[in-house]
């Protein structure tokens, strides 16, 4: 079955036609002027006799090449010739040649590496992303996408996802290394920071508007005996101390609660590494964890209750999260942009990435080209490859005829003085 060409931009194809059509009018023109000069100095001697020469040859090397470039795409005059229509004919011979070129010369895995690294992928991406409006732009339209994908998530699919999937697979998978690596990496790397920075910050925002709610939570717990007065004056008092100590954390990045909240992961990341018994108490409480029978029911609270604050976080334009994500992403640019320690990894990884998919996939790449040219109409892909480069294919036939010109006046000069 022939698969019909489409045709993505008609006026860019009426252009290219037109173009063709005045390419081909000035190679027939040569021609014809060629044939003039030969029959009005026929016969000649002397200088006409040289021009009579050139005009005879022109003519061959016009016809020549004129045949040669319309046995591409047509049998010349309609007439059979062999070796002629060759494009409609063979198409399906060029569509493989076309693949091999295509696999041999560009899906080899030096030419993708040099090419990625050459590229310069990571620094182009952080120069872009480095500009506040484009890292807006990219958190805006990635705000839109997540909060259609979590909209998209049932209930159901969490529940078969911690059963069939979570559970097995962290029930055989020792946690303390790759918890303990983790933890390492985020400490030395201070990826922890932004994620302190927005926790304070929310937590600060909701003590300020929910001062009931928090005093409540804690007159539930006073003792009974305790009078009214004393238990709202308390709470009133550790509501304000509370607020207090979340805006100097806040506001204070060498604060020494984030101080000793880096010494605890760090030290917690290398415990969870080397430290045996810490290993041993992490794997128990894993274990213990995913044994607990409201495991299921609460992975599902905890969804939608993190599900609907990031929603009504993402909806927000001028929310904190929101202004966070694109500072952070505007710094990340930052750094991809200016370091080059960060370039080289990864640069390292979109090269190895790039060189595993062409490994594994390349021949399937390549095969949709002669798939492709396989169901083509052979007339129909003739026409619209000879759209495309027929209009530089007429300049063979120029050249053919002022060439052979040339060359007809030197063969005449040869003879005559031979």
């Amino acid at each position: 079955m022939t698969l019909p060409l489409v045709t993505p931009a008609p006026e860019a194809d009426a252009e290219r036609r037109r173009s063709l059509r005045r390419m081909r009018g000035v190679a027939l023109g040569l021609l014809l002027l060629a044939a003039l000069v030969y029959v009005v100095t026929w016969g000649s001697h002397g200088f006409l006799g040289y021009v009579n020469a050139g005009a005879e040859a022109s003519m061959v090397g016009a016809i020549a090449d004129w045949f040669a470039v319309t046995a591409l795409f047509r049998h010349p005059l309609g007439l059979p010739v062999p070796h002629t229509a060759l494009i409609p004919r063979r198409k399906d011979d060029l569509g493989r040649g076309l693949e091999q070129f295509v696999g041999e010369n560009f899906l080899q895995p030096g030419i993708i590496t040099e090419r990625v690294r050459s590229a310069e992928p990571t620094r182009r991406v952080g120069a872009w992303l480095a500009q506040p409006e484009h890292a807006a732009r990219v958190v805006d339209e990635g705000a839109t996408l997540a909060r259609t994908a979590l909209s998209k998530v049932e209930d159901r699919h969490v529940v078969e996802l911690v059963e069939q999937v979570l559970v097995p697979r962290f029930r055989d998978e020792p946690i303390a290394p790759v918890l303990g690596s983790f933890v390492v990496e985020t400490v030395r790397d201070d990826l922890h920071h932004g994620l302190v920075d927005l926790a304070v910050t929310e937590l600060h925002d909701w003590l300020v508007v929910n001062h009931e709610t928090f005093t409540d939570m804690l007159s539930e717990r006073a003792p009974w005996w305790a009078p009214p007065k004393l238990n709202d004056a308390v709470t009133t008092r550790v509501h304000a101390e509370a607020v207090r100590w979340l805006a100097d954390i806040r506001d204070d990045p060498a604060h020494r609660a984030r101080a000793a909240l880096d010494s605890l992961l760090a030290r917690l990341g290398e415990d969870l590494l080397h430290d045996e018994a810490t290993a041993a108490r992490a794997e128990n409480l894993k274990l213990r964890l995913l044994e607990h029978p409201q495991l299921v029911a609460t992975g599902v609270s905890l969804w939608k209750g993190l599900r609907n604050v990031l929603r009504d976080a993402l909806a927000d334009p001028d929310g904190a999260l929101t202004i966070r994500l694109r500072e952070e992403l505007a710094r990340a640019g930052v750094r991809m942009r200016d370091d080059a320690a960060i370039q080289e990894r990864f640069d390292r990884v979109l090269s190895e990435a790039s060189v595993f998919v062409v490994e594994r996939y390349g021949t399937e790449l390549t095969s949709v080209i002669t798939q492709t040219i396989e169901r083509w109409d052979g007339v129909e892909a003739a026409e619209r490859i000879e759209l495309h480069v027929g209009r530089d294919l007429q300049f063979i036939r120029i050249n053919g005829t002022v060439v052979g010109g040339l060359v007809g006046v030197l063969i005449h000069a040869l003879s005559q003085l031979l």
